[in-house]
Protein backbone atom coordinates (compact mmCIF):
# COMPACT_ATOMS: atom_id res chain seq x y z
CA UNK A 1 0.00 0.00 0.00
CA UNK A 2 1.47 3.47 -1.35
CA UNK A 3 1.62 6.00 1.45
CA UNK A 4 2.28 10.14 1.19
CA UNK A 5 5.69 11.03 2.43
CA UNK A 6 6.50 14.25 3.41
CA UNK A 7 8.86 13.28 5.89
CA UNK A 8 11.84 10.96 4.95
CA UNK A 9 13.87 13.48 3.11
CA UNK A 10 14.04 15.42 6.48
CA UNK A 11 14.04 12.78 8.92
CA UNK A 12 17.00 13.40 10.67
CA UNK A 13 15.52 16.89 11.62
CA UNK A 14 12.44 15.81 12.22
CA UNK A 15 14.12 14.01 15.25
CA UNK A 16 15.84 16.72 16.37
CA UNK A 17 13.29 19.29 16.08
CA UNK A 18 10.17 17.94 16.81
CA UNK A 19 9.07 18.73 19.98
CA UNK A 20 8.65 16.38 23.12
CA UNK A 21 5.04 14.86 24.07
CA UNK A 22 4.67 16.11 28.10
CA UNK A 23 4.41 13.00 30.32
CA UNK A 24 0.83 13.85 31.83
CA UNK A 25 0.03 12.71 27.91
CA UNK A 26 1.02 9.33 28.51
CA UNK A 27 0.17 8.87 32.66
CA UNK A 28 -3.30 9.67 31.64
CA UNK A 29 -3.53 7.58 28.16
CA UNK A 30 -2.15 4.81 30.83
CA UNK A 31 -4.65 5.60 33.32
CA UNK A 32 -7.79 5.06 31.18
CA UNK A 33 -6.20 1.56 30.05
CA UNK A 34 -7.29 -1.81 31.44
CA UNK A 35 -4.50 -2.95 31.17
CA UNK A 36 -0.84 -1.59 30.40
CA UNK A 37 0.68 -4.99 28.82
CA UNK A 38 1.47 -3.86 24.45
CA UNK A 39 1.03 -0.33 23.04
CA UNK A 40 1.05 -0.17 19.83
CA UNK A 41 2.15 3.63 18.79
CA UNK A 42 1.07 3.97 14.41
CA UNK A 43 3.17 6.52 12.71
CA UNK A 44 5.48 6.70 15.25
CA UNK A 45 8.21 8.75 13.24
CA UNK A 46 11.00 8.96 14.91
CA UNK A 47 9.78 7.67 18.43
CA UNK A 48 8.81 10.99 20.12
CA UNK A 49 5.67 9.53 22.17
CA UNK A 50 6.80 5.65 21.46
CA UNK A 51 9.84 6.19 24.19
CA UNK A 52 7.50 7.79 26.46
CA UNK A 53 4.67 5.23 26.49
CA UNK A 54 7.79 2.57 27.40
CA UNK A 55 7.76 4.03 30.74
CA UNK A 56 3.82 3.56 31.36
CA UNK A 57 3.86 -0.06 29.16
CA UNK A 58 5.77 -3.43 29.63
CA UNK A 59 6.31 -3.63 25.91
CA UNK A 60 5.63 -0.77 23.34
CA UNK A 61 5.91 -1.89 19.32
CA UNK A 62 6.40 1.71 17.26
CA UNK A 63 5.51 1.43 13.61
CA UNK A 64 5.77 3.57 10.60
CA UNK A 65 5.31 3.15 6.90
CA UNK A 66 8.92 5.16 6.71
CA UNK A 67 11.92 3.28 6.70
CA UNK A 68 14.40 6.49 7.06
CA UNK A 69 12.24 7.21 9.79
CA UNK A 70 12.60 4.08 11.78
CA UNK A 71 15.87 4.17 10.98
CA UNK A 72 16.42 7.48 12.94
CA UNK A 73 14.11 6.34 16.04
CA UNK A 74 16.03 6.25 19.20
CA UNK A 75 16.54 2.85 20.48
CA UNK A 76 14.74 1.95 23.77
CA UNK A 77 14.64 -1.68 25.35
CA UNK A 78 10.87 -1.63 25.34
CA UNK A 79 10.32 -0.27 21.90
CA UNK A 80 10.22 -2.58 19.06
CA UNK A 81 10.07 -0.45 15.92
CA UNK A 82 9.23 -1.67 12.61
CA UNK A 83 8.17 -0.81 8.85
CA UNK A 84 4.94 -1.00 8.31
CA UNK A 85 1.78 0.80 7.31
CA UNK A 86 -1.03 1.89 9.64
CA UNK A 87 -3.59 -0.25 7.52
CA UNK A 88 -1.61 -3.37 8.30
CA UNK A 89 0.17 -3.85 11.67
CA UNK A 90 1.14 -7.43 11.07
CA UNK A 91 0.33 -7.71 14.59
CA UNK A 92 -1.92 -10.74 15.86
CA UNK A 93 -5.71 -10.72 16.58
CA UNK A 94 -6.99 -9.02 19.79
CA UNK A 95 -3.25 -8.61 21.34
CA UNK A 96 -3.22 -4.83 22.22
CA UNK A 97 -4.28 -2.68 25.12
CA UNK A 98 -3.56 0.76 23.72
CA UNK A 99 -3.31 2.23 19.60
CA UNK A 100 -1.66 5.33 19.83
CA UNK A 101 -1.46 7.99 16.43
CA UNK A 102 0.50 10.86 17.13
CA UNK A 103 0.33 13.71 14.76
CA UNK A 104 -0.05 10.89 12.24
CA UNK A 105 -3.90 10.09 11.71
CA UNK A 106 -4.98 12.68 8.54
CA UNK A 107 -2.45 10.58 6.17
CA UNK A 108 -4.16 6.98 7.17
CA UNK A 109 -7.05 5.64 5.15
CA UNK A 110 -9.29 5.72 8.02
CA UNK A 111 -11.47 2.95 7.27
CA UNK A 112 -8.77 0.16 6.50
CA UNK A 113 -7.62 1.62 9.91
CA UNK A 114 -9.95 1.77 11.76
CA UNK A 115 -10.74 -2.02 10.51
CA UNK A 116 -6.87 -2.67 11.59
CA UNK A 117 -7.47 -1.01 15.18
CA UNK A 118 -10.91 -3.44 15.61
CA UNK A 119 -8.72 -6.16 14.53
CA UNK A 120 -5.77 -5.72 17.21
CA UNK A 121 -7.37 -4.32 20.01
CA UNK A 122 -8.11 -5.94 23.37
CA UNK A 123 -11.77 -5.67 23.97
CA UNK A 124 -11.72 -2.64 25.59
CA UNK A 125 -8.40 -1.49 24.45
CA UNK A 126 -8.31 2.34 23.56
CA UNK A 127 -7.57 4.27 20.63
CA UNK A 128 -5.92 7.88 20.67
CA UNK A 129 -5.23 10.17 18.03
CA UNK A 130 -3.35 13.03 18.85
CA UNK A 131 -2.70 16.20 17.39
CA UNK A 132 -1.25 20.04 17.76
CA UNK A 133 -1.52 22.51 15.53
CA UNK A 134 0.20 26.04 15.28
CA UNK A 135 2.56 27.01 17.62
CA UNK A 136 1.63 29.91 20.71
CA UNK A 137 4.38 31.83 21.24
CA UNK A 138 5.42 35.54 22.77
CA UNK A 139 3.03 38.17 21.51
CA UNK A 140 6.63 39.94 19.92
CA UNK A 141 7.16 37.18 17.53
CA UNK A 142 4.00 35.21 17.22
CA UNK A 143 2.61 37.85 14.71
CA UNK A 144 5.94 36.43 12.55
CA UNK A 145 5.05 32.68 12.60
CA UNK A 146 1.34 33.14 11.74
CA UNK A 147 2.51 35.11 8.75
CA UNK A 148 4.62 32.76 7.86
CA UNK A 149 2.48 29.98 8.75
CA UNK A 150 -0.64 30.85 6.57
CA UNK A 151 0.17 33.24 4.32
CA UNK A 152 4.35 32.09 3.05
CA UNK A 153 4.00 28.71 3.17
CA UNK A 154 -0.02 28.47 3.11
CA UNK A 155 -0.49 27.70 -0.01
CA UNK A 156 2.00 24.53 0.29
CA UNK A 157 0.14 22.58 3.05
CA UNK A 158 -1.07 19.03 2.11
CA UNK A 159 -4.79 19.24 1.97
CA UNK A 160 -4.69 17.11 5.08
CA UNK A 161 -3.75 19.45 7.05
CA UNK A 162 -6.97 21.41 7.91
CA UNK A 163 -7.24 18.04 10.29
CA UNK A 164 -4.80 18.98 12.05
CA UNK A 165 -6.10 22.47 12.46
CA UNK A 166 -9.39 21.37 13.32
CA UNK A 167 -8.44 18.98 16.00
CA UNK A 168 -9.06 16.10 13.94
CA UNK A 169 -12.51 17.09 14.88
CA UNK A 170 -14.07 16.78 11.02
CA UNK A 171 -12.94 12.98 11.55
CA UNK A 172 -15.60 10.42 11.46
CA UNK A 173 -14.62 8.95 15.09
CA UNK A 174 -17.01 5.31 15.48
CA UNK A 175 -15.80 4.64 18.91
CA UNK A 176 -16.84 5.01 22.49
CA UNK A 177 -15.78 8.48 23.05
CA UNK A 178 -15.07 10.75 25.60
CA UNK A 179 -13.23 14.35 26.52
CA UNK A 180 -9.87 14.33 27.56
CA UNK A 181 -8.55 17.11 30.44
CA UNK A 182 -6.60 19.96 28.47
CA UNK A 183 -3.07 19.02 27.68
CA UNK A 184 -0.31 20.76 25.95
CA UNK A 185 3.22 20.50 24.51
CA UNK A 186 5.39 23.50 26.87
CA UNK A 187 9.18 24.00 25.74
CA UNK A 188 11.44 26.60 26.19
CA UNK A 189 13.48 27.48 22.58
CA UNK A 190 16.70 29.05 21.13
CA UNK A 191 15.97 30.87 18.45
CA UNK A 192 17.48 27.87 16.46
CA UNK A 193 15.39 25.59 17.82
CA UNK A 194 12.25 26.85 16.31
CA UNK A 195 13.76 27.67 13.47
CA UNK A 196 14.74 23.80 12.72
CA UNK A 197 11.37 22.79 13.54
CA UNK A 198 9.39 24.90 10.96
CA UNK A 199 12.16 23.32 8.22
CA UNK A 200 10.18 20.30 9.40
CA UNK A 201 7.02 21.21 8.30
CA UNK A 202 5.68 19.77 4.65
CA UNK A 203 4.73 23.10 3.95
CA UNK A 204 8.02 24.11 3.65
CA UNK A 205 9.26 21.29 1.33
CA UNK A 206 6.78 22.38 -1.38
CA UNK A 207 7.99 26.18 -1.17
CA UNK A 208 11.13 24.86 -0.75
CA UNK A 209 10.77 23.40 -4.76
CA UNK A 210 8.58 26.12 -5.77
CA UNK A 211 10.30 28.94 -4.78
CA UNK A 212 13.77 28.03 -3.67
CA UNK A 213 15.20 28.73 0.10
CA UNK A 214 15.05 32.80 -0.09
CA UNK A 215 11.61 33.01 1.50
CA UNK A 216 12.66 30.21 4.01
CA UNK A 217 15.86 32.74 4.84
CA UNK A 218 13.98 35.50 5.02
CA UNK A 219 11.55 34.12 7.68
CA UNK A 220 15.14 33.12 9.53
CA UNK A 221 16.33 36.56 9.16
CA UNK A 222 12.92 38.64 10.30
CA UNK A 223 12.73 35.87 13.16
CA UNK A 224 16.13 36.19 14.85
CA UNK A 225 15.45 40.33 13.93
CA UNK A 226 12.92 40.27 16.66
CA UNK A 227 14.24 37.11 18.78
CA UNK A 228 17.03 39.12 20.34
CA UNK A 229 19.92 37.28 21.54
CA UNK A 230 20.07 34.06 20.01
CA UNK A 231 20.92 31.99 22.92
CA UNK A 232 17.59 33.52 24.76
CA UNK A 233 14.97 30.73 25.60
CA UNK A 234 11.63 31.52 25.07
CA UNK A 235 8.56 30.14 26.01
CA UNK A 236 6.78 27.77 22.69
CA UNK A 237 3.63 25.84 23.67
CA UNK A 238 1.35 23.48 21.84
CA UNK A 239 -2.12 22.69 22.90
CA UNK A 240 -2.87 19.08 22.41
CA UNK A 241 -5.99 17.79 20.89
CA UNK A 242 -7.56 14.18 21.31
CA UNK A 243 -9.90 11.86 20.13
CA UNK A 244 -9.83 9.22 22.25
CA UNK A 245 -12.31 6.16 22.63
CA UNK A 246 -12.69 2.34 23.64
CA UNK A 247 -12.70 -0.38 21.60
Amino acid sequence: MSFKDHFSEKSGNYAAYRPTYPRELVDYLASVCRQTELALDVGCGTGQLSMLLAERFRHVIATDASAQQIHNAEPHERVEYRIAPAEKSGLADASVDMITVAQAAHWFDLDAFYAEVRRIGKPGAVLALITYGVIEADTDIHPLIQRFYKDVVGPYWPPERRHVEDGYRSFAFPFEEWTAPPLAIEVQWQASDLIGYADTWSAVRGLEKAQGRQPIEHFHRDLLALWGDPQLRRAIRFPLSLRIGRL
